[in-house]
């Protein structure tokens, strides 16, 4: 390793960052190419040193051969091959420049040139392409007969190569399989996958794709992307020559734009659409635009015609090119001021160089991106692109190796020396897991990730619109209907008020999360059985309905729940992995969070801590038990006690009268006890006693760090809770933090705190 990295040092010393890339890179490739070069020690060296391995290298269009060059470089060089060269597709056509001269000024030894496009550019087009080209590859492949062919990524040309090469029982080599861009690229790439028998791929990423499609771990090499054994060497020095020869004289290192949009075949009428904006974008942002022709699928002729429609070929601001050397982009990318567009060089090669990136609909999105850059996948305003361009224009972010280290090359060549041309064609199968990708979206800066949350109890049905980082910036209230059917009329009706809220408000609705009382399903959004409160809301379907008629995912669950939910994501339970919620009002609920996760039990039933017995012979509870915590410290228990004191003559005292014909309620108790109303006090006591004794057995079974009171009555019981576990609890028991909640909304922050905690990070 000294010695190697010695050599690095005296050959890139211009080029610091490649050292930190192959510091990068290596550390983890080094730990994921062991099966694949264990391939090297079965090789049958007696069948196949005999002769010189045989080798094909197909391309296709400028952007693979940028790939495969180094490749071919290598391959060229070393006695122990024979190179064979294939050029077909774009490289031969006028229109894109005829790159075939690049092939032939390299000095590569070129066995056929085929023509393989007809012209079109739409999607029948694309189809006779692969045709014309299976029909003239059999030939070629069986004249040149390689033991190996090498193709490269997911192009409709590299279709017709793998298919044709499978069919003759040709081993294949795939070159950045495994990867994910967002649109047909991605059946065509994956498909090419599925016919290769060996795969040279760039990330780990990648690597687990291909091992979930099944592919032989020894057959599957992490090599890195080729084009970074040049792009890590680049020579960058040169940088004002090559600005003044494409984009104008005198213009300065991160004063331009580069800009390249290819058609997505699966929406040719979006990418015209988005395509005309990102002109129009580059337009009011005024900077010189270098605008690069796009490929040859199916839209790139209509792209072309609104270039010219809106006479880019002579705005003083924009340069339109068909190519540039491989050599000079890199110059290009590394000093441009921004990338815009959809083209992979903005995802792979701008990241080694920091440049700014503002990404372009559906097309690379799921390719792994270092910070530069920023998606716009809706980009459907030229305001919206502005706004990403504004974003991300002459800034520099720190390079990203995700790619490669700039010795991908030596691995491949050495992967290709280790195949055994003796080993059957056939390949075997695994099947790991794969995490998934998180990138930046630029409607994530513009709009406020929000949900709609709903508060469904006896009295009172309540709607908010909640954001990410906990505001309700907006909520509606009424009166619970007694039927079912009114309940969720009502509902909808202030769900979809709040939904046209939500657009005013700048905010981005990623769901609904319903908080309603009684045993829920959280897995199917049923109601199975109800609380006295909500008597007859019973078997009731609140997901399919509401996501029907809003079109948006939709979570429910039981209301102390709810709150602990709510407490784990905005209030005292943030960061603490083991704690308890207990829920005060009419009833007593709570939910529990073990391991910073909500337990809900068995049958939906857990954390129904109401119901903890804290007397053998206590008074009677509406669960049908005695003796249970909410018999003693509910709102419904300190309403009748109320009743019972003021039936005596016993609650109105020290000057203290009933507001006309109000209801007999809990807080009547409340204010009589302050008022020092001593039969009062006394029920109070009794109910924060019950609720302490619940607490404590709770300690001992759930060991939790905090316990969080929420709901009008905490403020009553958080004291005496304290006082009986500190008396009472174990010594191990009471080292514990006992708080009342500081949020005034914990259920519909809860019902919120679903949809936003799955909906960004897919944990509930």
């Amino acid at each position: 390793m000294d010695k190697i990295l010695s050599y690095r040092v005296g050959r890139v010393h211009k080029n610091w960052y490649s050292e930190v890339a192959f510091l990068t890179f290596n550390n983890f490739i080094n730990n994921n190419n062991d099966l694949a070069m264990n391939a090297t020690m079965k090789m049958d060296t007696a069948g196949d040193s005999s002769r010189l391995r045989r080798v094909c290298i197909a391309t296709c269009n400028r952007a693979d051969y940028s790939k495969l060059a180094p490749i071919m470089s290598a391959v060229h060089k070393d006695p122990a091959f024979h190179l064979s060269v294939i050029v077909l597709g774009c490289h031969l056509i006028d229109d894109y420049g005829s790159t075939y001269r690049l092939i032939e000024q390299d000095g590569f030894p070129v066995d056929a040139k085929l023509h393989t496009i007809v012209r079109g550019e739409d999607e029948a087009a694309m189809v006779e392409s692969v045709g014309l080209a299976l029909v003239k590859l059999p030939d070629v492949l069986k004249r040149v007969n390689p033991d190996i062919l090498v193709v490269h990524g997911d192009r409709f040309d590299a279709l017709s190569l793998s298919t044709a090469a499978a069919l003759m029982n040709i081993r294949i080599l795939h070159i950045e399989g495994g990867e994910v861009s967002g649109t047909i690229d991605d059946s065509i790439r994956h498909a090419v996958s599925k016919l290769a028998h060996y795969h040279a791929c760039c990330t780990e990423r990648a690597q687990s794709r291909l091992l979930t499609m099944c592919e032989d771990n020894e057959r599957i090499l992490l090599a890195g992307c080729p084009s970074y054994d040049k792009l890590l060497h680049a020579d960058l020095t040169n940088h004002d020559e090559v600005i003044a020869k494409w984009i104008e004289p005198g213009t300065k290192s991160k004063e331009y734009v580069i800009a390249l949009l290819h058609p997505v075949t699966t929406s040719i009428q979006e990418s015209l659409k988005m395509f005309g904006l990102m002109l129009d974008a580059l337009d009011q942002l005024g900077a010189m635009t270098l605008i690069l022709f796009p490929n040859i699928d199916a839209g790139s002729k209509e792209i072309i015609r609104v270039m010219r429609l809106k006479g880019i070929e002579h705005h003083p601001k924009f340069r339109p090119v068909k190519h540039i050397p491989f050599e000079e982009f890199l110059v290009l990318i590394a000093h441009a001021g921004c990338m815009i567009g959809n083209s992979s060089a903005g995802v792979r090669e701008a990241g080694a160089f920091g440049t700014p990136v503002v990404n372009l609909g559906s097309r690379q999105t799921g390719r792994e991106t270092g910070e530069n850059v920023l998606h716009c996948r809706d980009a459907d305003t030229t305001t919206k692109i502005k706004h990403a361009l504004d974003i991300q224009f002459q800034k520099q972010f720190p390079p990203s190796y995700i790619y490669g280290d700039g010795q991908a090359v030596p691995r491949i060549v050495k992967f290709l020396k280790a195949m055994s041309l003796k080993d059957e064609i056939q390949k075997s199968f695994v099947f790991p897991p794969m995490p998934d990708s998180k990138s930046m979206d630029i409607d994530h800066i513009l709009e406020i990730q929000s949900a709609l949350a709903v508060d469904l109890g006896g009295t009172h049905l309540r709607v908010a619109i909640v954001t990410n980082s906990g505001e309700i910036v907006h909520k509606l209230s009424k009166s619970t209907p007694d039927t079912n059917e009114g309940k969720l009329l009502e509902l909808l009706n202030m769900l979809q008020e709040a939904s046209v809220k939500a657009i005013d408000l700048n905010c981005r609705v990623l769901g609904v999360g319903i908080s309603t009382g009684g045993r829920v399903n959280p897995r199917s959004g049923i109601v199975m059985h109800s609380t006295k409160a909500l008597d007859g809301w019973d078997e009731i379907d609140l997901r399919s309905p509401i996501s029907a008629k809003l079109h948006l995912p939709v979570w429910v669950d039981n209301d102390g729940n709810c709150a602990a939910l709510g407490e784990r994501k905005f209030g005292h339970g943030k960061n603490v992995e083991d704690f308890i919620t207990i829920a005060t009002g009419t009833g007593i609920g709570g939910g529990i969070v073990l391991g910073s996760k909500l337990i809900h039990g068995n049958n939906f039933c857990a954390a129904e801590l109401g119901h903890v017995k804290v007397s053998l012979d206590g008074p009677a509870c509406l669960c049908g038990s005695s003796g249970c915590a909410e018999a003693y410290a509910s709102g419904a228990a300190l309403q009748r006690a109320a009743v019972k004191l003021n039936e005596a003559g016993e609650l109105f005292t020290n000057g203290y009268k009933q507001d006309g014909d109000a209801e007999i309620s809990a807080k009547h108790l409340i204010q009589a006890a302050k008022l020092g109303n001593q039969k009062a006090q006394a029920v109070l006591d009794l109910g924060a006693k019950a609720m302490g004794s619940a607490v404590t057995s709770m300690l001992h079974v759930m060991n939790p760090s905090l316990v969080i009171l929420c709901g009008i009555f905490a403020p009553l019981y958080v004291h005496e809770v304290r006082r009986m576990i500190d008396e009472d609890a174990l010594r191990s028991a009471r080292h514990v933090d006992i708080k009342a909640s500081a949020l005034t909304e914990p259920a519909l922050l809860g019902a919120a705190s679903i949809v936003l905690e799955y909906a960004t990070r897919r944990a509930y």
